[in-house]
């Protein structure tokens, strides 16, 4: 072979193998499978449920229908599979549950027109625990919330207030919890728990801009209002209610942020609520 020709073969082989090894290293580097991605972590924390569980104990008003679970199947089907499907019926306004402001407020938001934004932020939690172990009867007041603010800070704008009675741990004995057991129109005026006074209900929407107000009692306005003021200065002004919250004292009285997404009834004036903190 002539010498030109060998040497040029010689050097075209040594190009062709350079070649097949770039792109085999390249091609291995290009069709690395990548790191799964995350679709989803843990939250870094702890998470609070904040919501009573529906069934037979659940306390409701004394007028409403209490929740009732009809039971359609539960076992083997013919075809060999488990299969099971309740039915349940229950009155907006008992257990865990959130008042829509048309409550108690002709044309402001029923409960399917509640912006998310409102059912979700920071909480700001209010300690009165001690005062409604002595007085069940208690009223939450405009002095309560400057104290807390002292301590804390002025409550910030665009939060969640949540007032902790520790009536939760009542819960479900209604005869502790509301003041009676009794049913009807006739037990309305038995009913003694603590609430929130209207005049600092008119104190927090003339000077603080919250989202929301949460209690762990029956109702914002304690057990004996017959006006129920605290909820029409409110609602009147779309600020929604969270009504028979629970683990309120599991929280600090800053730094959690709340969750409190409600059933979305169309119209609804209330609906069953889960409603969570998550706590950094």
């Amino acid at each position: 072979m002539n010498p030109t020709v060998k040497a040029l073969s010689f050097w075209l082989g040594v190009i062709l193998g350079a070649a097949v090894i770039w792109v085999v290293t390249h091609s291995r580097e290009r069709w690395t499978p990548p790191p799964p991605r995350v679709t989803a972590t843990a939250w870094p924390g702890t998470i609070v449920d904040l919501s009573h569980t529906y069934d037979a104990s659940t306390i409701f008003w004394p007028t409403a229908e209490p929740f009732k679970l009809d039971k359609v199947a539960d076992g083997v089907t013919p075809a060999g599979y488990y299969y099971a499907a309740n039915n349940f019926r229950t009155a907006e306004h008992g257990g865990t549950h959130i008042d829509a402001p048309v409550h108690f407020a002709k044309g402001k938001h029923a409960v399917d027109a509640i912006p998310l934004d409102q059912l979700v932020g920071p909480a700001v939690v209010v300690d009165v625990a001690g005062k409604c172990e002595a007085n069940a009867d208690y009223l939450v007041t405009q002095a309560d919330l400057e104290a807390w603010e002292r301590t804390n800070g002025q409550i910030p704008a665009a939060s969640i207030l949540l007032i902790r009675t520790d009536f939760s741990k009542r819960w479900p004995d209604a005869a502790r919890y509301l003041g009676t057991a009794a049913r009807g129109e006739k037990a309305v005026p038995k009913l003694h728990f603590p609430g929130v006074h209207p005049d600092a209900a008119r104190w927090l929407v003339a000077n603080r801009s919250i989202k929301a107000m949460g209690i762990d009692t029956a109702s914002i306005d304690y057990g004996q209002s017959t006006d129920y003021q605290t909820h029409r200065v409110l609602y009147e002004r779309d600020i929604p209610g969270f009504e028979n919250l629970t683990n309120l004292d599991r929280l600090p009285a800053t730094g959690a942020q709340i969750v409190a997404l409600p059933m979305k009834i169309g119209g609804g004036s209330g609906a069953p609520l889960r409603a969570i903190a998550m706590i950094r």
